[in-house]
């Protein structure tokens, strides 16, 4: 069942262990579409139509192509959303740990992921270094240690007894990863950080001044199954859907005015200048119109947001944990989101729009609604919605195992939702309009 767009969907996310790197690898994809990097300190005001990529904060994009900026105002932009970040061990900024011979890193829990997935898995180490050069001057660089160097030993059955019985996880206690037993000196996690930077060579270092930096699965993503229908990976949700959006825009022909936004920062809330709920992509919309309160309204009146992130599929070992009605399968079709409490911002009128592009496409879609004694996670969809007022559809793959450090999904949907976001950039005008009598 696997195909060329899932294949490389594995190699993207090889190479995205970081947000960092995710928004590397799509910007490298966009401009092999034609995509010109341009910076947002740039004059905006005679910028002549084509295709052109932002990127923010280093894990955050923002990517649009338009042939005529009054376009722009009369059909709004065909916008696909995702998140380029997934829960993870966080470095913390003073990370020594050193207890008996064992070195360890100090870590943050981030985003909501499941504890136990991460114990006795080879991590590796990735991320973002700022630091002085020799010049005096402040330079990013992300670096990726490509190899294990870390490891969070579970306790062994026979000195934990509740380990199949309701263990409770100390995240303080019991995350911090090993990555050396000491001989002689102790080692430096600084000093460690300068080595791996002069392999990758970044030598022109005064000192390290800050980093964001994650620990990651070692495991290469796979094919799964005896017809190799799953895929199996780390960071399936949201890097799936990164992949998805950035080479249906890269491959799109129309004419109309397309957009592509990956936020940082959705799995703690998205409350950042890279996030959701920041002013980015607002910000840029009303550069590329002209400026004006009027012709920004104008503007997000025809515009529509696809906000695409992963969706729960059925578990066929925990099937009560899912509505009667609504329980989406692996391999059956994206997915679309719908919540009553607008955790998701799927309305009758947005999801009549989806499913015809999935109508026009031959795609059979789904829906997912939470039981109504659970909660509901959400996306930023609904964030986006309420920051700039624009009308949107939470979508998803259907998967299984959200937020395990290693997830599934299938290899038909890949293809499947790739179709769809292509429908959607290119379909026609009346395909985003519903009549009101």
């Amino acid at each position: 069942m696997a195909d060329q767009m899932s294949s490389e969907l594995l190699g993207y996310i090889q190479e995205s262990p970081t947000s960092f790197h995710a928004t590397e690898v799509s910007c490298k994809l966009l401009q092999s579409g034609g995509f010109k990097l341009i910076s947002e300190s740039a004059d905006w005001k005679n910028l002549l139509p084509g295709k052109y990529v932002v990127k923010k904060g280093g894990s955050a994009i923002v990517a649009f192509s338009f042939e005529n900026r009054a376009e722009i105002i009369k059909n709004g932009w065909r916008i696909i959303g995702a998140h380029t970040d997934s829960p993870g061990l966080k470095v913390k900024p003073s990370s020594d740990l050193i207890y008996k011979s064992y070195q360890q890193v100090g870590v943050e829990i981030y985003g909501g992921m499941i504890l136990s997935t991460w114990f006795d898995r080879d991590l590796s180490l990735a991320g973002r270094v700022i630091f002085r050069n020799r010049h005096g001057s402040l330079q990013a660089v992300n670096i990726d240690f490509k190899r294990p160097i870390a490891f969070v030993p579970n306790v062994a059955v026979h000195l934990e007894k509740t380990h199949n019985e309701g263990r409770t996880i100390n995240k303080q206690k019991e995350m911090p990863p090993l990555i050396a037993t000491i001989t002689g000196e102790k080692l430096s996690f600084e000093k460690i950080i300068l080595e791996q930077m002069e392999k990758e060579g970044v030598r022109d270092v005064e000192n390290l001044i800050s980093y964001d930096l994650f620990f990651y699965d070692y495991q290469q993503p796979s094919f799964v199954g005896l017809n190799d229908e799953f895929i199996a990976s780390a960071r399936l949700d949201n890097l799936a859907n990164c992949f998805l959006a950035t080479t249906s825009l890269r491959d799109s022909n129309s004419v109309l005015p397309q957009m592509l936004v990956l936020n940082d920062h959705e799995e703690v809330g998205s409350s950042s200048y890279v996030g959701a709920a920041g002013t980015m992509l607002g910000s840029i919309i009303k550069r590329l119109g002209e400026g004006n309160e009027e012709d920004f309204a104008r503007t997000i009146y025809n515009s529509f947001l696809v906000s695409a992130d992963n969706a729960h599929a059925v578990h066929p070992n925990y099937v009560e944990k899912h509505e009667l009605n609504h329980m989406p399968e692996v391999n059956r079709g994206p997915v679309i989101k719908v919540n009553a409490n607008q955790r998701y911002s799927s309305t009758s009128e947005s999801i009549a729009i989806f499913s015809s592009i999935c109508k026009e496409q031959g795609v059979s879609y789904q829906i997912f609604v939470n039981r109504a004694d659970m909660g509901c996670g959400s996306t930023i969809g609904p964030i986006i919605s309420t920051v700039i007022g624009v009308r949107s559809v939470d979508v998803g793959l259907p998967t299984l195992g959200m937020h395990s450090i290693r997830e599934l999904a299938g290899s038909y949907d890949i293809k499947q939702m790739y179709k769809v976001f292509s429908g959607f950039f290119n379909s026609s005008i009346d395909k985003l309009t519903v009549a009101t009598s």
